[in-house]
């Protein structure tokens, strides 16, 4: 994929090979919010409740003592050895838990058996306290809303089916006696009777149940509300980084533009010179190149940084494209080794936007898609449509992105060419950004390469990339729909 020539952003990964032989796939849309790894995210939760686990056991066990100490062993000498040999597990879980979570490996596994775990433990505690009736079974609730915070509604939805088959098969072997009461506890402080289990079983599999789809529910809203939020916090902070360009370029544009007339006019005339030899010639055609690639710097930093507030009205896309395409072909390296084409329908294609601006980001994926393509390679700008929607794609043969580019891809100032600046895909994400109220978007997609019997090849490079411009369609100007 390119790199606009004052700054597209994209990898080097090798590959090379026919683009029909490729599996596209979306590796980057503007709007992606940047954050944290999820496996340094969930690292923290599981850190963060195994302290309060082991504070939580820390006062159980202080309790347990203190009626120990009050000779609670001789009046109930199998609850007490029960109670301590489970507190006694918990905390070597903990343990357990903390060494795992050293290693950071397969956190999410360790975060599901900590819940399982956890569940078992409260009934192993509900059995000693009370049973069905027992008031433990409240922390059956808190190790779904645990869940929950580890891995959103699927951690809860496991603490809820974990804590309801524990429950229920404790209440079921209470009363049919497969499960008998411990025998230093009175028999009144249990209810094993059907009649008698029934509701209290049914109240507490509704309260889980209840919570844990709260839980759910509450831990799905925060992860979209936490990357709205992010997605906030890297927009303001683009919108600083274009502000430092603005005025940065606001007090450089003239003061380079003008020498670099001057160097362009002189350079005209010193090619007409007589006697000018071929070897001078070739000098002057490198001076007036490098001279053109500054101006065209120059412009593309104060398109960035002069944001205009778009005017959308009817435009033809597929006019507007061909346009495009039949500048691109005559300029830079399109001119001679990297061919630019047209696909799509020669019938106009209406949709809503601003003309010039839209233009200018078309432009700039083509251009993009000329620098990252070798010699002999195509750049295709297509339209395609459909009822509701307008897509302008531009789709190149180059290197394709590197795997630690998607989320820079639009950044001003990134880029991965010795001599870009990383703007040109920047001017686009700001036109698409001004352009989202009124539908329009941009994703980008790598091609993976196949093997010859059309599965995904081993180790295979990702090659080649496309630019999908999608915009909201509209009725062609006067008629009937308009």
């Amino acid at each position: 994929m390119p790199t606009p020539d004052p700054g597209v952003e994209r990898g080097e990964a090798a590959a090379s090979g026919d683009p029909d032989d490729e599996e596209p796939s979306v590796v980057a849309r503007i709007g992606s919010p940047v954050q944290a790894s999820e496996a340094d995210r969930l690292a923290k939760r599981i850190a963060w409740v195994t302290g309060l686990r082991l504070g939580f056991l820390s006062l159980l066990l202080g309790a347990t003592a203190f009626f120990y100490l009050r000779g609670a062993l001789t009046r109930y000498p199998q609850s007490q050895i029960i109670l301590l040999g489970v507190i006694g597990t918990a905390f070597a879980l903990a343990g357990l838990y903390a060494a795992l979570l050293r290693r950071k490996r397969h956190l999410r596994q360790l975060a599901e058996m900590q819940i399982v775990l956890d569940q078992l433990t409260w009934t192993a505690l509900v059995y000693v306290t009370g049973g069905a009736t027992s008031g433990a079974t409240s922390f059956y609730g808190l190790t779904c809303l645990v869940g929950a915070v580890f891995i959103g509604p699927r951690g809860a939805a496991i603490a809820a089916a974990t804590g309801v088959a524990a429950f229920g098969a404790l209440c079921i072997g209470l009363g049919s006696g497969s499960i008998a009461p411990p025998a230093d506890q009175r028999g009144g402080n249990y209810v094993v009777g059907w009649d008698a289990i029934v509701y209290p079983l049914g109240v507490n599999v509704l309260g889980i149940v209840v919570v844990a789809l709260l839980a759910g529910y509450l831990a799905e809203r925060l992860r979209r509300t936490g990357g709205a939020l992010a997605e906030a916090n890297e927009r303001a902070a683009s919108a600083e980084r274009l502000a430092m360009l603005g005025r940065i370029a606001a007090g450089l544009a003239h003061e380079i533009r003008n020498p670099l007339g001057s160097i362009s006019g002189c350079i005209e005339l010193l090619r007409e010179a007589p006697g000018l030899g071929e070897e001078d010639r070739r000098l002057c055609d490198i001076i007036q190149r490098e001279a053109g690639r500054l101006n065209q710097l120059v412009s593309d930093m104060m398109d960035l940084a002069r944001p205009r507030k778009p005017e959308p009205q009817p435009v033809d896309v597929t006019s507007m494209a061909r346009d495009v395409v039949e500048l691109a072909s005559r300029s830079e390296r399109s001119a001679g080794d990297v061919t630019v084409r047209y696909e799509g329908p020669q019938e106009p294609v209406w949709a809503m936007c601003d003309g010039g601006q839209m233009r200018q980001v078309l432009w700039n994926l083509v251009r993009n898609g000329v620098q990252a393509s070798g010699a002999g390679k195509t750049v295709t700008v297509s339209v395609k449509q459909t009822p509701a929607r307008v897509f302008l794609a531009v789709t190149d043969e180059g290197p394709g992105l590197d795997p630690g580019s998607e989320a820079k891809i639009f950044d001003a100032f990134y880029t991965t060419r010795s001599q870009g600046a990383g703007i040109g895909l920047a001017v686009v994400r700001r036109i698409i950004d001004d352009h989202a109220q009124f539908g329009a978007s941009i994703e980008v997609r790598s091609g993976r390469r196949r093997d010859k019997k059309g599965g995904r090849a081993e180790g295979s490079a990702i090659a080649g990339a496309t630019f999908e411009v999608g915009l909201a369609r509209t009725p062609a100007p006067g008629s009937k729909d308009a």
